[in-house]
């Protein structure tokens, strides 16, 4: 399997294999096991389908996959492992959740907090030196900034962990560029049809991946057998709606920068997100409430295309007023354009 290709892992990884076992991981719905077997009680042991989940996604990223019932379950249990008192370091720009539970634990005195501006490498080398964790964001969300993964993590005393959700790990694989943990909203793009909650942590060191199981079971933050399976099968379509999303997003972000509505354009050059920033909150407001191909919701990474005003969410006070966040999905590239077109201030 390590030699195989990213878009082959994806689609044969974690399949049974033998005569007589079906092609498909099942879905197992049981908590519940007779004695005697593998396993006991899901909780604790997990099912075949998670387990599988995980198979393929810890092919995919170069390590031991946990999946969780939720991506901010992935973030309680990386904290879980924290000593009271550890100083965490995160982008200024990035998922707002991550910034609330982080605030959340400062507040109650558990963590000491220090957010970094996403590009500014030096000043995350400094901080990484004496930070015991570091949380990384690349593209983040939702100003796309890319950040210099190895860098940073060349220079980290403590847990480097990556939230590689935009990326993924067909476009960006943190291990190997230094990371002991990556985490993933398999929400977004790994189910890929906006119909599931879950999380999943890759852990480099199985010593670690054993304390992230050992968070989950502490806390239940167990994913559901359906989402499980349901993962595993949008994870099989990952490398085709990616490559295809990817192609349309390139296109549509050298579009939208020649409108003259639009007066910044962020797009790190690959995958299918695009941020572009209109002249202020009224005008984004107007445009969101003007597509109708494109739907105004707030998740990404599913096969339909959806726009967001982001500064209008808590803790997005700082994103510019006028800033869209645009998830490309897999509609014809030219229909999005004039969805787009229509919706745009001329």
């Amino acid at each position: 399997m390590d030699d195989w290709t990213p878009r082959t892992k994806a689609i044969a990884a974690g399949r049974p294999h033998g005569p007589g076992e079906p092609l498909n991981t099942p879905l197992v719905a049981t908590s519940t096991y007779q004695a005697g077997g593998d396993f006991a009680y899901a909780r604790s042991d997990g099912t075949p389908t998670w387990l599988a989940l995980e198979e393929a996604v810890g092919a995919l990223e170069g390590g031991q996959a946990t999946a969780f019932a939720s991506g901010v379950a992935t973030l309680s249990a990386v904290l879980d492992l924290l000593p009271v008192g550890s100083r965490v370091a995160v982008p200024t720009f990035s998922y707002a959740v991550t910034r609330g539970v982080l605030a959340h634990a400062q507040k109650l005195g558990k963590l000491a907090v220090t957010e970094l501006e996403p590009t500014d490498t030096a000043a995350w080398v400094a901080e990484a030196a004496t930070a015991d964790l570091v949380w990384l964001e690349s593209p983040t969300n939702p100003t796309l900034d890319v950040m210099d993964v190895e860098t940073i993590a060349a220079a980290a005393r403590g847990r480097v962990v990556v939230d590689n959700t935009f990326a993924t790990p067909l476009r960006q694989r943190p291990l190997e560029l230094g990371a002991d943990v990556v985490v993933h909203s398999a929400t977004k793009l790994i189910g890929g049809h906006s119909d599931l909650l879950l999380g999943i942590t890759v852990a480099k060191d199985p010593a670690v991946a054993a304390e992230l199981r050992g968070a989950r079971t502490r806390v239940g933050s167990t994913p559901g057998a359906l989402e499980a399976w349901l993962a595993l099968r949008g994870l099989r379509t990952m490398p085709v709606r990616l490559a295809e999303q990817s192609r349309t997003a390139a296109l549509l972000a050298g579009r939208l920068a020649g409108h003259p509505a639009v007066r910044r354009v962020r797009y790190p050059g690959f995958g299918m997100m695009v941020a572009f920033d209109l002249a202020d909150a009224e005008t984004a407001d107007r445009f969101c409430a003007s597509v109708r191909l494109i739907r105004a919701a707030t998740s990404l990474g599913g096969v339909e295309s959806l726009v967001e005003r982001r500064a209008w969410l808590a803790g997005e006070e700082r994103v510019p007023p006028g800033l869209i966040r645009f998830s490309v999905g897999l509609e014809d590239p030219e229909d999005l354009w004039h969805d787009l077109a229509f919706a745009l201030p001329e």
